[in-house]
């Protein structure tokens, strides 16, 4: 059996890792899908916090970029913050394979084999206990809805599937998913489906446990929720059908209704505000595109063009009155279950600043990240059927015209709009993480810059 490494100094005090952790994560974390600082080195990493969850798994947030380190109960420093669950041991299974960090060479861990602590199965086992068994940690508090139990003795399975989080599935029962970049304050993941719960929303899963952190700052850490066993996300759904051939209107016109009955919800479950500001919103599009544009060359000749859709919000009509939204709708974010469609992920985009995930937009946003979905998914195939994707967008917002009461096809300059500020965060996101996708929502760019339609 591998020996679970001791994490004690001889005083019993808890070693402070970083003079020997350093280094190895420094290598490490620019490699991990969810880490945002793919393209700079890690110039700046410190411990925030260290907790030992149990024997052999240490809790660590870190400070990753430029700022100080923030003194307790100071406010968070510049950079990022991310979590992590390190497993520390003498003689590691050799099952861990890719999950291995490395060997620490000196300090007080040295001789010490460190490694990402999910992809273990007991690690795994026992973080659900500390969800079953709500209670403290140190700075963590691990909380529960006392009306939905968890069973215990639930096999994990840690999803490999690309994500800016990390999510492990318990017996096909459950889903946990872990934050892994933190910023302060209540992740929408956690309130709003905790509140469309509330609302008698059957349209997403409520949250049955949650964990979160008291120091350095107020954050959540992670949310466990039901799993849809046997569900299929809609991305896999559109492509499928591509490759057989079928149209997948019907699928999306029920897809536009679950989004008018998910927006009504959220409309009653938060406060709406006035019709958007389209002068500010306009400014705020338009100082992305210049921020995309400097990072991205590719950009600079469709700037002009792409300023004037911004530009056009002057003279449009304000649409639907601000509100909470998704925030980072596309068919990866949508579940299908027998007829039905669940909406999941609404954590929004991670990139963007908590506080502006959680404040009210126009729902004319979700539904340009849909619209681009389906294109997205249409230009998977060769050659691409450009058609299908359109008759999926029509039937998409007739669905959505239907449950919402209002036709967002007749809003053609707002969506314009805001599909288009949807194409320049993708140029951005595709030329960081995915460069072979660049051309996806390139095409795209050049259709609302050129022709505007």
């Amino acid at each position: 059996m591998p020996k679970t490494a001791p994490l004690r100094t001889r005083r019993g005090q808890l070693a402070e890792p970083m003079s020997s952790l350093g280094e190895l994560l420094r290598q490490w974390l620019p490699r991990q899908r969810w880490f945002a600082g793919k393209d700079r080195p890690v110039a700046e990493l410190g411990l925030l916090s260290m907790t030992e969850l149990f024997p052999g798994c240490l809790h660590l947030l870190v400070h990753t970029g430029q700022g100080s380190v923030p003194s307790p109960g100071g406010a968070p420093p510049a950079g990022d913050c991310y979590q992590l669950l390190l497993g520390v041991r003498e003689q590691p299974s050799p099952r861990l394979g890719r999950a291995i960090i490395g060997q620490v060479q000196d300090g007080p861990l040295a001789g010490r084999t460190v490694y990402d602590a999910l992809h273990d199965p007991r690690t795994a086992q026992l973080l659900l206990e500390r969800f079953r068994h709500p209670g403290k940690a140190g700075p963590l508090r691990f909380e529960a809805d006392p009306a939905r139990p968890v069973p215990g003795g639930l096999a994990p399975r840690l999803l490999d599937a690309e994500q800016s989080n990390s999510s492990l599935i318990y017996g096909d029962e459950f889903i946990l998913k872990l934050f892994r970049r933190i910023q302060p304050g209540v992740n929408p993941d956690l309130e709003v489906p905790d509140a469309l719960a509330r609302q008698g929303c059957g349209r997403v899963p409520a949250p049955v446990a949650w964990m979160r952190t008291t120091h350095p700052y107020g954050a959540t850490l992670g949310v466990l929720q039901p799993f849809l066993h046997g569900a299929s996300d809609g991305w896999t759904l559109s492509l499928n059908a591509l490759a057989a051939g079928d149209e997948f209107t019907v699928q999306a016109h029920e897809l536009g209704q679950a989004m008018g009955d998910v927006h009504l919800a959220l409309a009653s479950a938060f406060p709406v505000g006035a019709p958007g500001e389209n002068g500010r919103t306009a400014a705020a599009m338009t100082e992305r595109l210049t921020a995309a544009a400097h990072c991205v060359p590719a950009l600079q000749p469709f700037v002009p063009g792409l300023r004037a859709a911004f530009a056009a919000l002057s003279t449009c009509d304000w649409g639907p009155p601000a509100q909470r939204i998704h925030g980072d709708l596309h068919l990866g974010q949508v579940l299908r279950a027998g007829r039905d469609w669940f909406v999941i992920d609404f954590e929004g985009e991670p990139s963007r600043p908590l506080a502006e995930r959680r404040s009210a937009h126009s729902p004319v946003r979700d539904i340009a990240g849909m619209l681009r979905s389906f294109d997205y998914a249409a230009r998977q195939r060769r050659p691409w059927r450009p058609e299908w994707a359109r008759r999926c967008r029509e039937a998409f917002c007739a669905g959505y015209a239907a449950r919402a009461g209002w036709d967002p096809r007749k809003k053609h300059g707002l969506l314009r709009a805001y599909e288009t500020d949807r194409a320049v965060y993708e140029v951005l996101y595709e030329a960081r993480h995915r460069p072979d996708w660049l051309p996806v929502p390139m095409a795209a760019i050049e259709r609302l810059a050129v022709r505007g339609d």
